[in-house]
């Protein structure tokens, strides 16, 4: 049922009357010297005017747009009232992290909104965030400790969205839970892969004291299957999940793809993380300062590779696609509301520098005489209509073959499938692309092939 919140007029047709509206960002030029957030304040006037652009639809296709089911427009309507508790209620019933989410989700619940088939679609995301934010800063993100204990034991292996998610639900439900993280602090990927410019870190670390008030115990600087063997934590727990993430990354093999200066996007990213937050990097420091850089990949991941570069100093930045330029607006009929727009991305790093080029197939990797990385080579290509099978989808373009000088390439080419290192001690059963097969229908939903093992996120469903 809608809410019933009396404080403005209802406004029917305020998707009429106001206009899709965003809070602006710091200049470019300005932001790219801190690793902060940059989005600047919005009136809450403002806001809430973007609350009635919602229809209130008689089917809300943006929830089913939304994977989390969130209940959009009765949060758009408490916006509305100004009723900014309510708000957080509904929409913390479904989201565990709206904070997060608001934040770097794709939102496709906007590509979903009825009013995106002729307008600008709600702004849905901005919303979520807004929630969010001022919930957390009038307190009402406080410890849900269940009532009654099951005395059923779980582990929870892997700290990202789905790990962290799945392990405060089961506390919530009565289980003890122990969520178990690689890494020296939780949070996966959303702590040591997503720079702190899209998001900074203390909001994981404000939902993992509120995980552990909550009875979640998190033991970090753990990994499952080389410090604690897989079959022990079976054995020593009701139930174990596996939330692993889809973190094997897709390679180029092709010629000099073995020199120095070469690197997989997550072998960069996480390095300045690391500085940002005062931790240590182990590794050979990867650094653009002072290069010529090439990300290869146009995804989220490539996106945050640019924005890391160009805080970091580089020279010049190429970012190649080898797919073709997506359209600048695409027909929503074509779309709506089942798929995201087939649309031109530009994130707010692609604003802020860097030449940015598609349909460009990497063909050789140069190296100096010290096995550096000094130049890359390409070519254009053309994609086919009808390819034939097993072949290639593209051609190359006779006589487009460039080169361009280079210190630094960055693979940010997407992922293929999670470690297999617990599901083969476990001798869990794959799925055709290497994910960790899980039943997805019935009482045995995310259950793998082993009775007492379960599946969830990126290495149940890969990459998304």
């Amino acid at each position: 049922m809608r809410p019933t919140n009396p404080g403005r007029p209802a406004k029917p047709r305020g998707f009429m009357e106001y206009q899709r509206d965003l809070p602006s960002y710091q200049d470019p030029k300005e932001r790219v010297k801190h690793w902060k957030e940059f989005t600047e304040s919005f009136d809450e006037e403002k806001m809430r005017d973007q609350g009635y652009r919602c229809m209130n639809c008689g089917i809300p296709f943006c929830q089913s747009g939304c994977p989390l089911g969130n209940i959009i427009p009765d949060f758009n309507d408490y916006i509305k009232d100004n009723d900014w508790e309510n708000a957080w209620k509904r929409l913390a019933s479904t989201n565990n992290f709206p904070e997060v989410t608001g934040r770097v989700c794709p939102a496709p619940c906007e590509s979903s909104c009825v009013l995106g088939i002729t307008d600008p679609p709600v702004t849905i995301k901005l919303n979520e965030r807004t929630i969010a934010d001022k919930g957390i800063a009038a307190g009402l993100m406080t410890p849900q400790a269940p009532k009654e204990k099951t005395g059923k034991k779980v582990a929870v292996v892997g700290s990202g969205p789905a790990g962290m998610a799945a392990a405060q639900q089961l506390a919530r439900a009565g289980h003890d839970v122990t969520l178990y993280e690689r890494a020296e602090v939780p949070g996966g990927l959303m702590v040591l892969g997503i720079p702190d410019f899209k998001m900074e870190k203390h909001h994981i670390a404000k939902r993992a004291e509120q995980m552990q008030a909550e009875g979640v115990t998190i033991k970090c600087g753990v990994e499952i299957g080389k410090d604690i063997p897989a079959e022990q934590l079976v054995n020593e727990n009701d139930a174990v999940l596996l939330a692993l993430g889809s973190t094997v990354p897709r390679d180029l093999p092709i010629e000099g793809r073995d020199l120095k200066g070469i690197h997989f996007a997550m072998e960069f990213l996480p390095q300045q993380n690391r500085r940002v937050s005062n931790l240590p990097v182990n590794e050979e420091e990867i650094l653009a300062t002072g290069k010529n850089v090439v990300v290869i990949g146009g995804g989220d991941t490539g996106s945050d590779c640019i924005g890391t570069s160009l805080r970091q100093g580089c020279t010049k930045l190429y970012n190649f696609e080898l797919t073709p330029r997506p359209p600048d607006s695409y027909d929503p009929m074509d779309q709506w509301p089942t798929q995201r727009p087939f649309v031109l991305n530009v994130s707010t790093s692609h604003q802020e520098g860097g030449e940015r080029d598609w349909a460009i197939e990497t063909v050789k990797f140069i190296g100096d005489e010290n096995g550096n990385v000094k130049q890359l080579q390409a070519v254009r290509i053309n994609w086919l209509k009808n390819p034939e099978p097993g072949k290639l989808p593209w051609e190359r373009v006779e006589g487009s073959e460039f080169t361009i000088d280079c210190d630094l390439v960055l693979l940010a080419m997407g992922f293929l499938h999670p470690e297999h290192t617990i599901a083969k001690e476990l001798d869990l059963q794959l799925d055709p692309r290497r994910n960790i097969e899980a039943d997805y229908d019935g009482h045995d939903s995310y259950r793998t092939s082993h009775p007492k093992v379960w599946s969830a996120g990126d290495c149940r469903r890969g990459q998304s």
